[in-house]
């Protein structure tokens, strides 16, 4: 399974190489064809990961705008037009974007997208929710700000990582891992989320086999599974979330009991771009460790 998902990884989306010199015409993930007449001079990204994307490619000089989330200090000056949830059309209007890119798979977002349209700005709309996703939306956004080679120089960085993670435990045991994004209401990853394939990648094996991007779940059906790994993210979907073996119900767990327990930082894990990719380096060394610890680690 975990070779053929590295082979995933080095295909790329026909729809990104297909693209030509402008005037420009692709397709975003929701089927709408998006016509660009030159290279956009400011462009908006409602979603923190197309920023990161744009930075790591090169591409930082058409960021016009920022959002709450977008913490990268390369973009501290920019001015702030609200949060990637709630922006603000006002101030977006008033930047005068060439582009939006607005995040594609929530129906709060696909209403910004239709509302930004009313008002006559041309708005994208890309999914994340995997490495190939990634892939795709980079490939798209260097051919779109005039970053191409830049931009396939960065994903086969990528890809060469995370064949280099992948191969670190290849054969070895895998470890049954569990992701939580929020409690005490407990929400987990399912196997549609970017996590699933992070620790698929750090050689572990997603316990929740749910094709759902994010799974509500109780405590009983988790003491069933009884995860080898349990792994906490800490954000604003969880903002204070309890050491596992604080909580009454769970300290009995195999991965509370071992010290097998981890807090992560939900900007590195849940915020699926070239951060993931520290994500699964990270999870990886921390997964094959010999390390313990009587009480739940932090990498935060």
């Amino acid at each position: 399974m975990l070779l053929c998902l590295l082979l995933c990884l080095l295909i790329l989306n026909a729809k990104a190489t297909n693209l030509k010199a402008f005037p420009l015409t692709f397709e975003d993930s929701t089927g709408n064809k998006i016509a660009l007449n030159a290279t956009p001079k400011k462009i908006i990204s409602l979603y923190s990961a197309f920023n990161e994307i744009m930075l790591a490619i090169g591409a930082h000089d058409k960021i016009c705008a920022k959002t709450v989330q977008d913490t990268n200090p390369s973009l501290a000056h920019l001015p702030n037009i609200g949060t990637h949830m709630r922006p603000n059309l006002e101030l977006i209007a008033a930047e005068k974007p060439d582009l939006i890119i607005q995040l594609h798979g929530r129906t709060d977002a696909s209403l910004q997208a239709e509302a930004l349209r009313k008002l006559g700005f041309t708005v994208a709309q890309f999914k994340l929710n995997s490495f190939k996703d990634v892939f795709d939306v980079t490939s798209i956004l260097g051919e779109i700000t005039g970053q191409t080679a830049q931009a396939y120089s960065t994903i086969s960085t990528w890809q060469n990582r995370l064949k280099e993670i992948g191969a670190r435990n290849l054969g070895g045991k895998t470890i049954k891992v569990i992701f939580e994004i929020r409690s005490p209401e407990l929400l987990v990853a399912g196997t549609n989320n970017i996590v699933s394939e992070i620790i698929q990648i750090a050689g572990g094996q997603n316990i929740i086999s749910i094709p759902k991007k994010i799974v509500r779940i109780n405590e009983e059906e988790i003491i069933r599974l009884d995860p080898d790994a349990y792994v906490i993210q800490k954000g604003p979907m969880n903002p204070n979330p309890i050491p596992l073996i604080d909580r009454p119900n769970l300290r009995i767990l195999t991965a509370a009991q071992n010290g097998r327990s981890l807090i992560v930082n939900e900007e590195l894990f849940s915020r699926p771009g070239p951060l993931a990719i520290d994500a699964c380096d990270l999870l990886e060394k921390w997964l094959h460790s010999s390390n313990k610890n009587d009480n739940d680690a932090k990498n935060e």
